[in-house]
């Protein structure tokens, strides 16, 4: 039921985010079975609330990772909601009254009008939705770290759905941005469709070699476990790693690099909604979507079987309305 602060969504569109499939595997070992997945959600209101101040009726908006937190911690103070330590994720997660939450694999979503985000008039629903979770996983960092000074050098280790986007917000910060990864197929794509700089084959130890110490950050969207050595020695003496994939081990720090290249290792969780506002509108100016592949629900197994393999270009997005009309 709409509450009095709360937004009814018709979900048109909803991206498939590889933490759907962590979660559907148990991967990380919290998932709470039965699990609807579905974070990256875009569709138009169809119902508001009587405190309901910042939506109408047929608004385009969008829900992200969180649907609620408890509003007055430090870290919601301070429009970090992603961090407070009641979050309330969109899926697998529970409400304070004990319900639980099912996501956007959906025709339909009641949410809190303050985890609501208003999608620009310019920015497509479909693959524009994908922004709500790979965009700001790679923008939140990137602002905090400071990773924003035009002309400085970025890498993007990984070539997936946050690393693919990753590449388009470093080019509209201007910054040079080589793509890093082991499919040397990728490079094609990474440079004439992606808009990146240069393409680095990171199994490839001559060309590696030839990048020692040329960088001034790396994002590190690689979900898999994977060594960070051969990364931290792409970086100049002061540079920054960070990481946002989340591998289901740990990953070996070597500390040798860090203490002599005074070089720094962080990591980053998506934004709050300011800043997920903020990441939508600057994607809007700057013409920036996913490159998505459309599908329909039916073919969601499927799907999660080739996002297993990575075999996706680089977003499947299941285009909800039509599958069920």
């Amino acid at each position: 039921e709409n509450g009095d602060d709360d937004v009814t969504l018709k979900i048109l569109y909803c991206g498939v985010c590889h933490s759907d499939l962590h979660t559907l595997r148990n991967d990380w070992g919290f998932s709470f079975y039965p699990v609807v997945p579905g974070h990256e959600i875009s569709g138009v209101v169809t119902k508001v609330g009587k405190n309901v101040t910042k939506f109408n009726i047929g608004d385009r908006v969008g829900v992200g990772v969180l649907v609620g937190s408890c509003k007055t911690c430090e870290c919601c103070e301070q429009d970090l909601e992603n961090y407070c330590p009641r979050i309330i994720f969109t899926y697998n997660s529970y409400n304070p009254d004990g319900t639980k939450n099912y996501g956007g694999y959906s025709d339909m979503i009641v949410v809190d009008q303050r985890y609501v985000l208003r999608f620009p008039d310019n920015l497509p629903l479909d693959a524009g939705a994908p922004l709500l979770c790979a965009g700001i996983t790679v923008y939140s960092p990137m602002k905090y770290y400071g990773m924003t000074e035009a002309g400085k050098h970025l890498g993007v280790a990984g070539l997936g759905g946050l690393g693919h986007v990753a590449v388009k917000i470093g080019k509209a910060f201007g910054l040079k941005v080589t793509a890093i990864s082991s499919s040397p197929q990728k490079e094609s794509e990474a440079i004439n469709r992606l808009g990146a700089d240069s393409f680095l084959v990171s199994n490839d130890p001559e060309k590696m070699k030839s990048a020692i110490g040329t960088m001034d950050y790396i994002i590190d969207t690689v979900s898999a476990v994977h060594p960070l050595l051969p990364l931290l020695s792409l970086l100049k003496v002061n540079g920054k790693l960070v990481t946002v994939g989340l591998p289901n081990k740990p990953l070996e720090l070597p500390v040798f690099p860090l203490v002599m290249g005074r070089k720094l290792i962080g990591g980053s969780d998506v934004g709050g909604m300011k800043e997920t506002q903020e990441m939508l509108d600057f994607c809007a100016k700057h013409n920036i979507t996913a490159d998505i592949e459309l599908i329909r629900i039916e073919e969601i197994n499927t799907a999660m079987e080739r996002l297993a393999k990575s075999d996706v270009r680089y977003r499947f997005v299941i285009d909800v309305a039509n599958s069920l009309s």
